[in-house]
């Protein structure tokens, strides 16, 4: 089922959960452990027939000895709980590994599954042998994994190729993804486009560095009128940029407020008194801020 009534009613949930639930990680644990059960890793894990060498099943066995060597910190059985012991009383919590970990997870197993397709019923053994279909498998496992997302709300995407990759939050997706970095500054465009392709990153510490980097571009841009005079050159580019004295206004103390948060958070400097931006909404709101007034200041001027 690709879409519920609730989704069809009100809509679906906004994507905006960037770590992966207890929740989440036991419904992808029991899509998994369903497609150990069918055989849907026998393409990459074969278990043989004695008789004739042909497939019938997935070795599990050597699936856990893959998946413990490829994902460090991952067991096999799947943990989806672990015992909690506070010095009063033992129980099972509900337990996720890291994030980027689930997610390298979730790209191994897209790699390894292939739907199988029973051919003969070996009676002796009482077991079909098996052909495959790897895109049909491919296929039915990326819509489970997109829809148990989309679902619970996470941030992360799967793409046909595999590959999973972090949902922008809305208002500023798509304007990041179309724009097209032309200031006339070759060392400002890259430092833009070094900045867009960290933040659209999954793993949050490459977002941070893409906040910094945005930073950095800040600082470049506002010079670009009038190197010799940075105050005058952001003054030149304000006053391109609105006529109107009381949007004029707002403009400035915008620029001046965004200045003050990169000179006093953990952004542009690294004295200890620095405050550092570790939430990853944080990291969204700063950057979408300062990408707002960057994208605002190119559109109606493009210093050279």
């Amino acid at each position: 089922m690709n879409d519920y009534f609730s989704d069809r009613e009100n809509g679906p949930r906004a994507r905006t959960e960037q770590i992966i639930s207890p929740e989440v990680w036991a419904g992808l644990v029991a899509t998994v452990q369903a497609l150990v059960n069918s055989g849907a890793f026998g393409l990459r894990f074969p278990e043989r027939c004695p008789d004739g060498q042909a497939i019938c099943g997935c070795d599990e066995d050597v699936i856990a000895a893959s998946v413990i060597a490829e994902m460090p910190g991952l067991t096999w059985p799947l943990e989806t709980s672990r015992l909690v012991d506070d010095g009063f009383l033992r129980q099972h919590e509900p337990f996720a590994p890291d994030t980027l970990l689930i997610l390298d997870f979730v790209e191994f197993v897209y790699a390894s599954v292939a739907k199988p397709l029973p051919g003969r019923l070996h009676d002796f053994f009482n077991h079909h042998h098996f052909t495959f279909d790897q895109q049909s498998g491919q296929e039915e496992f990326r819509a489970t994994v997109n829809r148990i997302f989309a679902r619970n709300g996470v941030a992360f995407e799967m793409l046909s190729n595999g590959r999973i990759v972090r949902i922008l939050p809305p208002v500023l997706g798509d304007d990041l993804k179309r724009m097209v970095f032309r200031t006339g500054d070759r060392i400002l465009d890259n430092m833009l486009e070094e900045s867009r392709a960290k933040f659209t990153d999954r793993n949050p510490l490459l977002r941070r560095e893409g906040l910094e980097r945005l930073w950095d571009a800040w600082e470049r841009l506002k010079s670009l009128a009038d190197p010799e005079d940075k105050k005058k050159s952001i003054k030149i580019i304000l006053d391109a940029t609105a006529e109107e004295v009381a949007l004029r206004q707002r403009l400035e103390n915008e620029a001046k407020e965004l200045t003050d948060i990169g000179n006093s958070h953990l952004i542009r400097h690294t004295e200890l008194k620095q405050i550092p931006v570790i939430d990853v909404d944080h990291v969204d709101y700063l950057f979408h801020r300062l990408f707002a007034m960057i994208q605002l200041l190119l559109r109606k001027k493009r210093p050279v």
